[in-house]
């Protein structure tokens, strides 16, 4: 299925039907169509050929989802670009895309003429709601452009590029095949409690998680309901207002969530299911949401190179068969996904028994088709025949996935491997702790010694003792913190994780000045 495909799907079940709103606007499936058929039209009028890449740039938005449809219609190639990026960031993916085409919204015009001067490549602008000095108004571009059917076919099966990496070293394009979209949405609708037209709602970038989920949301001519500025204040009135059946958060504002006045005054009983992922969460929170939530909490993981759904755990999973809560599967990240296969392999690539831990690898139709442009990352994800996911984790007897940390950031102290995803999830069961994050940092003694940086909820306090004795009770002294750090925020990504890099240098810049 090319990605035009879910939309016409949904428009098959009724074009009248709502399919993008955004506050009192709602496009109708006929209308996004129609709307995605003349961007199919202005993008071949620009001499966008089939293959070419095209950028957008831009907030949630639904003309701008839109477009994602109309590049597909033309045969291009969907280069999400997040807004919240660095301007350099978004050059360098630009750049490596080998973008020739770029749909942005009038607010990130200065962004777009600070980093143009190093995009030769870039030839076509077009601006979505505004006349900016550079750039073409939507309007204008799609002036006489027939709204009739049309499209062009593509080159070959890669429908998306997506930008990984750029915090950690030079940014890499993975290339998502129509295949790997089609397995994504199969899955999750394989996985999840779905009814007729579910509504979905997107606070979370359209760019990253939340996008994707829209497709399978398509294919059942759901309605997608767009959040142009995330607000918890309006995300729980939207739920109320649209009776949202579906949504997705990152566990950091699942946490803020539990803590906001009006969860408790909100009508939530249309919730089905409620997506956490791109995180760790932790499962004393868990426990939390779905006794204040209700029992609609739906777990997810996956990455760009293997989207969402390498393992799931549904609403009812959460559940042992007599209706108590299963929190033994809380820290889990779900089981292996149906059309997909997961093993742990060690460093000599030797598949290991239940029980042990080692590198998650992944194989099936959900993995990408490689790094743009780059054979050797490539070849290097992609060791032994399978998918190198950069996790550290384990499969228990039952078959769920523990993921005990992610390879780079796992502390050896004392000769010990500590994994900071456990000294984290011991940390967040303290009532007074509303998030954290664990690093190692140099110890002459230890190696590294294990250090929790805590943001408290507000109005809380706790001393350092009593975190580090808290710790020590549940998980022993040696992945006990050393050392513990109260800080009012966590520098966080764009989507909500927890930047542990940057907390690493910052505690590394304190000490080196003390």
């Amino acid at each position: 299925m090319r990605l035009t495909d879910y939309l016409d799907k949904g428009a098959s079940l009724g074009p009248a039907a709502p399919c993008l709103t955004t506050g009192d606007r709602t496009l109708t499936y006929g209308e996004v169509q129609e709307l995605s058929w003349r961007v199919a039209r202005a993008l071949d009028r620009s001499d966008v050929r089939p293959g070419d890449k095209v950028a957008i740039l831009s907030a949630n938005d639904p003309t701008a989802f839109s477009c994602v449809f109309g590049i597909s219609r033309a045969g291009a190639v969907w280069c999400p670009v997040n807004p919240r990026n660095e301007a350099a960031e978004n050059r360098d993916l630009l750049d490596l895309f080998d973008c020739t085409c770029l749909i942005f919204q009038q607010a990130y015009a200065p962004l777009v003429a600070k980093i143009l001067p190093d995009l030769p490549k870039l030839t076509t602008l077009v601006c979505l709601d505004g006349s900016p000095d550079l750039g073409i108004p939507f309007a204008r571009w799609l002036e006489g452009v027939p709204a009739e059917p049309w499209e062009s076919a593509p080159v070959d099966d890669t429908v998306m590029l997506v930008g990984t990496g750029g915090t950690t070293g030079s940014p890499k394009g993975v290339m998502l095949t129509d295949r790997n979209i089609e397995t994504m949405s199969a899955l999750t609708l394989m996985c999840y409690p779905f009814g007729t037209r579910p509504v979905y709602l997107a606070l979370a970038p359209l760019t990253h998680a939340a996008g994707v989920l829209c497709f399978p949301v398509l294919t059942l001519g759901g309605e997608i309901v767009i959040m142009p500025v995330p607000d918890l204040t309006d995300f729980l009135a939207h739920i109320e207002r649209h009776r949202v059946t579906h949504t997705f958060l990152p566990p950091t504002l699942i946490y803020m969530l539990l803590g906001h006045p009006d969860l408790a005054s909100t009508d939530l009983t249309s919730l089905h299911c409620l997506w956490y992922g791109a995180a760790p969460m932790s499962a004393a929170r868990l426990a939390e949401a779905i006794d204040r939530i209700g029992p609609v909490m739906a777990q997810l993981f996956g990455q760009s190179e293997a989207p969402m759904m390498i393992s799931t755990m549904a609403p009812e999973e959460h559940f042992r068969a007599d209706g108590s809560l299963a929190v033994e599967r809380f820290a889990s990240a779900g089981r292996p996904a149906p059309l997909v296969t997961v093993a742990i392999m060690d460093s000599t690539g030797r598949l290991l028994p239940p029980g042990e831990r080692g590198e998650i690898v992944v194989r099936g139709s959900l993995v990408m088709a490689g790094y743009y442009k780059n054979p050797s990352a490539t070849e290097e994800a992609s060791r032994y025949g399978w998918h190198h996911t950069g996790d550290i984790g384990y499969l228990d007897a039952d078959n769920y996935l523990f993921i005990v940390d992610r390879a780079k950031d796992m502390i050896i102290s004392g000769g010990f491997n500590v994994y900071s995803a456990e000294v984290e999830q011991a940390v967040m069961e303290h009532p007074a702790v509303q998030d954290c994050a664990v690093i190692g940092l140099p110890d002459d003694k230890w190696g590294e010694r294990v250090t929790a940086v805590v943001q408290l909820h507000p109005g809380q306090s706790v001393t350092d003792d009593e975190v580090r004795a808290f710790v020590k009770g549940r998980i022993g002294g040696v992945k006990a913190p050393k050392q513990v750090e109260m800080w009012p925020d966590l520098p966080r990504s764009k989507v909500g994780k927890v930047l542990k890099n940057e907390v690493k240098s910052r505690l590394l810049q304190e000490s080196s000045h003390d």
